[in-house]
């Protein structure tokens, strides 16, 4: 098979039809149509259903186009270890971390990270649950947990803190709520099992027990954008909660339910000067922002 192949039906199943794939190889479309009709033909399978809407994968392509993410990371990673001894902050620099980080937290440090060194080329990878994005083999993590795997290597930046938020327009619609004693009074937006991994389900699990008017999302963004909506009240880290000025704060921060933010490094890739570098100005940013991280104060 011909490794050129598995470059066109990347950009296909990415593009979803021949003329954005040929915007992503540099190609007419033209091009990218011809050698798909030399792809199938030579290895006789489909690999995509065409469309009048787009292009397809078939069983056959979905599989070849998992092969094809597999070597495109594997190629990256070999390319960014043989150049390991750079002595300059020049490349790529790949970064994964939880998308309500990225939203409220890190976006702008990544803005003047990439100003301050403009040859580094930062990749960032946002998921739920970090852990899904092992497989591309972040230089760079930012991990939310207690207790690290020992093998991991990082520094800790701080102890985030959770409350229970509500937007303003839904605190004067429910005046005689109350959070604490009667929660079962109250609508919630919840986390449903995709993210159970939420340092704060011990206090879903023992406070809500009763509750029967939940919304379940699957993802920390829309539980905060449910929020600010006013459509009920969530728990939420409180260096969301306390930015967004549609949320007012209707609990303590919860007691035991707090969860370190830790950097870690990929060992193969942290001797690069552009990731040594990048991780340096991080987790001095990072830091200067711990007082809003870690919030202490009562009510």
């Amino acid at each position: 098979m011909d490794w050129d192949y598995l470059r066109y039906l990347r950009a296909l199943a990415i593009g979803g039809t021949f003329a954005k794939a040929g915007e992503l190889l540099g190609v007419h479309q033209t091009t990218v149509l011809r050698r798909l009709d030399q792809m199938e033909e030579a290895m006789g399978v489909q690999f995509f259903d065409r469309q009048p809407s787009g292009l397809q994968l078939t069983p056959v392509g979905e599989m070849a186009f998992r092969e094809a993410e597999r070597l495109a990371t594997d190629m990256d990673n070999l390319e960014r270890k043989l150049l390991g001894d750079d002595a300059a902050p020049v490349g790529k620099v790949r970064i994964a971390l939880e998308d309500v980080l990225m939203a409220h937290l890190v976006g702008p440090i990544l803005s003047e990270l990439v100003r301050t060194f403009p040859e580094i080329e930062l990749e960032v990878l946002t998921d739920n649950d970090v852990a899904n994005l092992s497989h591309r083999e972040p230089d760079l993590t930012l991990r939310l947990e207690n207790k690290p795997q020992a093998t991991l290597e990082g520094e800790r930046i701080a102890a985030i803190d959770s409350a229970v938020y509500g937007a303003a327009r839904y605190c004067r619609r429910n005046r005689n709520m109350d959070v604490e004693n009667r929660p079962e009074g109250c609508q919630w937006i919840v986390p449903d099992d995709t993210f159970s991994h939420l340092a704060t389900g011990r206090w879903y699990r023992r406070q809500l027990k009763n509750v029967t008017s939940v919304i379940r999302c699957n993802s920390l963004q829309s539980m905060v954008a449910l929020a600010r909506a006013g459509a009920g009240l969530a728990v939420l880290p409180c260096y969301v909660g306390e930015s967004a000025k549609e949320l007012r704060r209707l609990s303590d921060p919860l007691d035991g339910e707090s969860v370190d933010l830790w950097l870690h490094v990929n060992q193969d890739t942290q001797q690069m000067a552009r990731v040594r570098i990048a991780m340096e100005f991080l987790v001095e940013r990072l830091r200067a922002l711990e007082p809003a991280i870690e919030l202490s104060a009562s009510l």
